[in-house]
């Protein structure tokens, strides 16, 4: 199977854009990829009892995500404002808030406030939050009435934390392990809502490295960041913590691959920091000297509403073409596209390995406790 080529051809000689999952559904229909009949008697399958059918399109998606031209164009398409968010923007600019599945986004003053929620889960992220959280990613960048965005979590009612506000506590290990999860769910996510807010949106006749829709993120990390959570952090360009909130990266222990978080993790922390949180499970106190190489402030949790107001305040003042100027100077010395694009070659082909691994199930039965 030649990628690269079935690539340009599905996208006539990459003259127009597909998302990842909308390649791979024509890649099936070609008879390249798994067809949707299959994956779908395949989706009803608990994890452990799956036969592996999307590792194809890791293989699939690394060679082309390998190749310079067709990976940065692949790259580029994922950047672009989804359907569902151009769909939404007029009631978005009317009203200055919408909910969607998995979040809730509202303008506040010169901030965009995105809250990510799944109660019922620790504000875990799955299938149903997927969709809802890249489109309310895109409305805050889109939105021309605020200058920077905000990111906190939801107040969740799980029984152990009801009440209390949370980031959040990753990817939903009940649905990893009911088989709820499909494997392009991992691709979709940091090739598009992730990356999107590190570079902003992408325009279509341009290079996203050129030109592209940008706005400074705050984060407010409350109880902890674990997982998927924690990688988005290493998104952001200022971190507001709670004094006694922590940070956990456990994919190895739940057996995958923490997004970009090899990727990115070092540059705060460092190597060996690094390789400790992701490969031997340290935690992290946000308010310990690691935790202050992460996180740019730690504030009691009773004042987080105002240390909020006051870091949009400041990050106002010099407005928004020079924040994003600023941004795309400091990604072009730390993680320029091309770099980013060769990593997601890697992540894309290993973590379909990770996802249909008989030691995920061993690592998710012995470290987590079904209920």
């Amino acid at each position: 199977m030649n990628a690269v080529a079935i690539y340009d051809r599905l996208t006539d000689g990459r003259s127009r854009f597909l998302r990842v999952d909308e390649l791979c559904r024509r890649a099936g229909e070609a008879g390249v990829l798994p067809s949707a009949e299959a994956l779908a008697q395949e989706a009803a399958l608990p994890q452990r009892g799956k036969k592996g059918l999307e590792k194809k399109q890791g293989e699939f998606l690394a060679e082309i995500l390998g190749d310079p031209a067709a990976g940065t164009h692949l790259c580029h398409a994922m950047l672009l404002p989804s359907e569902k968010a151009k769909a939404s923007l007029a009631a978005f600019d009317r009203d200055g808030e919408i909910r969607l599945a998995g979040a809730h986004l509202r303008r506040e003053g010169k901030a965009a406030v995105l809250t990510m929620g799944n109660p019922r889960y620790l504000n875990a992220e799955d299938e149903t939050t997927l969709e809802g959280m890249e489109a309310a990613v895109d409305l805050a960048l889109l939105d021309p009435k605020t200058e920077v965005c905000v990111l906190r979590g939801d107040v969740v009612t799980h029984t152990k934390h009801a009440g209390k506000r949370i980031f959040g506590a990753g990817i939903n290990l009940t649905h990893l392990y009911e088989g709820r999860i499909r494997y392009l769910w991992y691709l979709i996510r940091d090739l598009g809502f992730v990356n999107k807010m590190f570079r902003g949106l992408a325009k279509p006749d341009a290079s996203p490295e050129v030109d592209s829709i940008e706005k400074l993120w705050t984060a407010a990390v409350e109880g902890f960041a674990i997982g998927g959570h924690c990688q988005i952090l290493l998104t952001m360009d200022y971190i507001l913590a709670a004094q006694d909130a922590y940070l956990t990266l456990p994919a190895r222990k739940e057996g995958i691959i923490p997004g970009a978080s090899n990727l990115r993790l070092p540059r705060f922390v460092g190597d060996r920091i690094a390789r400790q949180a992701i490969m031997a499970e340290r935690r992290i106190d946000c308010a310990s000297p690691e935790g202050r190489m992460i996180c740019d402030e730690v504030v009691n949790k009773e004042s987080m509403d105002e240390a909020i107001a006051r870091i949009v305040e400041r990050l106002t003042g010099s407005g928004v073409v020079s924040a994003a100027g600023n941004r795309r100077a400091f990604r072009a010395g730390e993680e320029p596209l091309d770099l980013f694009r060769r990593y997601m070659a890697v992540y894309a082909r290993e973590q379909a390995y990770c996802h249909f691994s008989p030691a995920l199930i061993a690592n998710l039965e012995k470290n987590w406790k079904v209920k």
